[in-house]
């Protein structure tokens, strides 16, 4: 599990929504891995901006399927309501927090919207595995993750993100973690001051 909160390094996700959004135009899904999303609050940050920066059609085409290993067993049930306590929600934009959460039934806790909270789905699952959710995604964020792996496992995990991307989809990571020589060739830097990468084939085709 990786700590995170919303909104998070917003720099990373702005650079990533800059390149991924004119890519899916005319896709009839859009589709994101974000793996490590600990409770939450980068695939939700990621969710609102999304529907910040593309069109009402387009964004009901999106999914974002959010993994962790979820030690604790807690992750599905938070991430599946939405609810969060406000002093989570601070680092979040003004505007942005009056437009998508509203005020829970519990004291001092704040929902996500439902048109928000119905983009994001979450399953169990172990990077180590190297398996993949699913192939075909337009995008993979994974941030805060892989400095807790070994150099060799780091390898194979990319090469695992590689194996989901679709055609052209693109790898996003943190700044901090730099793509290891072994898997550089599979990626194309497209951003100068940030790790986002996209597979070197650049075309957006529609998703099977």
């Amino acid at each position: 599990m990786a700590f995170t909160y919303f909104f998070r390094d917003q720099h990373t996700l702005k650079l990533t929504l800059k390149h991924v959004i004119p890519s899916v135009a005319g896709c009839s899904r859009v589709r994101v891995w974000d793996a490590g999303c600990a409770m939450g609050p980068e695939p939700y940050s990621l969710a609102i901006m999304f529907a910040e920066n593309m069109g009402r059609f387009a964004f009901r085409n999106l999914r974002i399927d959010a993994t962790d290993v979820d030690g604790s067993n807690q992750f599905g049930k938070v991430i599946s309501q939405g609810v969060y306590p406000e002093d989570d929600l601070k680092r979040i934009p003004q505007d942005l927090f009056e437009k998508y959460f509203h005020l829970d039934n519990n004291q001092g806790y704040y929902r996500v919207n439902d048109s928000i909270r119905s983009k994001v789905v979450f399953q169990k699952h172990d990077l180590l595995s190297l398996r993949p959710i699913g192939q075909g995604f337009n995008l993979v964020l994974c941030k805060n993750v892989l400095l807790h792996f070994q150099p060799a496992e780091r390898v194979a995990v990319i090469r695992m993100f590689n194996e989901a991307l679709a055609p052209g989809g693109f790898l996003a990571m943190e700044q901090t973690q730099k793509m290891p020589q072994e898997v550089a060739h599979l990626f194309e830097q497209v951003a100068a001051n940030a790790q986002l990468k996209a597979g070197l084939a650049r075309c957006c085709l529609e998703n099977h």
